[in-house]
């Protein structure tokens, strides 16, 4: 392959996400896909230690599942939602739910951002179609749920989408108790944040439908950690004051937190969560929104008027579901939350070394997912250290794509741990040399 070639074609007719066209380094073209491994078109490898966007659970290119997708495309690629449906959605359906105990209900989308915006809608219409017109929402400061209109609405404090304010409509924002190892001051920051949910709720409680909320891991504005006991007192709050708590497991579900949702580890069940990334293992584009049989309930009627009127062209894609069976067989099979411990506990290891670091600050762990921050006089998004790192990174064969001045890893379950020892030693070299 002609990669140069590549390049310029891509140069040519491409738009890529979440980058500055003007400024960007070429991109890197990819020709396939080994566990945890990209091959690049020069044959020059890179490990994937963020699971291409927090998607790919078992490895890319896993046999198991590219065999469920391609039988099943021989028998059903496609088929409306509406009035139709098919083995693969049922089984998946009945396969999420029996993991979930507590909801019993399964609506499907295309992606993350589709999930947020069902679930937003299905927490309006619930109250409307009890007698109640609630028109707040809630989420947490630095919340991030996905790039459409209803997602950036209630990820507007996160920064990406000042650009869009105009189209924006109003979701309250809740202070977050963003917390670390060795953090002493986690019991008042949680206290101070609980207290701030309960002025809200006393004053708009009544008027607002839903509080949205990613359990435990903030992903795209710094991998920002909170503790279980605090989502637990949160949704308990929620169900009090008769708010619905929408947990978005986009990022956070099928093992990266150490439970398979991480809404497990508070010991409650949210009234609607949505799912995606994941879910079929990062082959196909795929959501859920699970929920409540209540909510269910109050869309059931004489009228089509209480109907959820919301759905997409690929709603419940035959291939998606098939999918999504393997990768959740393969969850089984592989004992997968076994190896998320060990692949926590090796973090772990490492974050207690770069701890003793100066440049390093607020190391943190859930799961799979490890992250610190290094110094940076301007901290955030745009810290002009994240393209460098990125640079350092890739120059050693590894996908690391920082958010700002955090370095954060998230690699699929299937890395090794000499694999994961050199991603560790990048990052201490990585601390050292930008960490101020």
């Amino acid at each position: 392959m002609d990669v140069m070639n590549l390049i310029t074609r891509d140069r040519r007719v491409s738009w890529h996400p979440f980058t500055q066209e003007a400024q960007a380094p070429p991109p890197v073209p990819i020709v396939a896909g080994r566990g945890a491994w990209l091959i690049g078109a020069d044959g020059r490898e890179y490990l994937d230690l963020i699971s291409s966007w927090w998607v790919t659970l078992h490895g890319h290119a896993h046999p198991e599942i590219a065999r469920a997708i391609a039988k099943q495309a021989e028998t059903l690629e496609q088929v409306i939602f509406a009035g139709f449906t098919h083995e693969p959605a049922v089984r998946l359906a009945e396969e999420l739910l029996a993991r979930l105990p507590g909801l019993s209900r399964v609506f499907y989308a295309d992606d993350g951002s589709t999930a947020v915006e069902a679930a937003l809608k299905m927490a309006c219409q619930f109250h409307l179609n009890r007698g109640h017109r609630r028109h707040r929402f809630a989420a947490f400061e630095g919340g991030y749920h996905g790039d459409t209109a209803g997602a950036m609405s209630a990820g507007r404090s996160t920064g990406f989408f000042d650009a869009f304010e105009s189209m924006l409509f109003q979701v309250d924002r809740l202070p977050y108790p963003a917390t670390w190892e060795g953090d002493d001051e986690v019991e008042g920051r949680d206290s101070a944040c609980l207290q701030a949910l309960d002025d809200y709720l006393a004053e708009h409680g009544a008027d607002c439908a839903a509080l949205l909320a990613e359990p435990l891991v903030q992903g795209a504005s710094g991998m920002r950690m909170s503790r279980p006991v605090f989502l637990r007192r949160v949704m308990e709050r929620c169900r009090r004051a008769g708010v619905l708590f929408i947990a978005d497991e986009v990022m956070t579900g099928f093992g990266r937190t150490g439970t398979l949702f991480a809404c497990e580890q508070a010991g409650l069940t949210p009234d609607l969560i949505c799912l995606s990334k994941g879910l079929t293992g990062g082959f196909l584009p795929l959501s859920a929104v699970v929920a409540r049989e209540e909510i269910y309930q109050a869309f059931l009627g004489d009228s089509f008027h209480t109907a959820f009127a919301h759905g997409h062209s690929f709603t419940a894609n035959p291939l998606g579901c098939a999918a999504a069976l393997a990768s959740l067989e393969l969850l089984r099979q592989n004992d997968s939350l076994r190896r998320v411990g060990e692949i926590e506990a090796l973090h772990r290891r490492w974050l207690a070394e770069l701890a003793g670091f100066p440049g390093v600050l607020r190391p943190r762990v859930r799961g799979a997912i490890a992250a610190f921050d290094l110094r940076d006089p301007n901290p955030g998004y745009h810290a002009a250290v994240g393209p460098k790192l990125r640079a350092f990174f890739l120059e050693r064969g590894l996908v690391v794509r920082p958010l700002g001045e955090t370095v954060y890893l998230s690699p699929p379950f299937c890395i090794t741990d000499a694999d994961l020892h050199r991603a560790w030693e990048a990052m201490a070299e990585a601390a050292q040399r930008f960490g101020g």
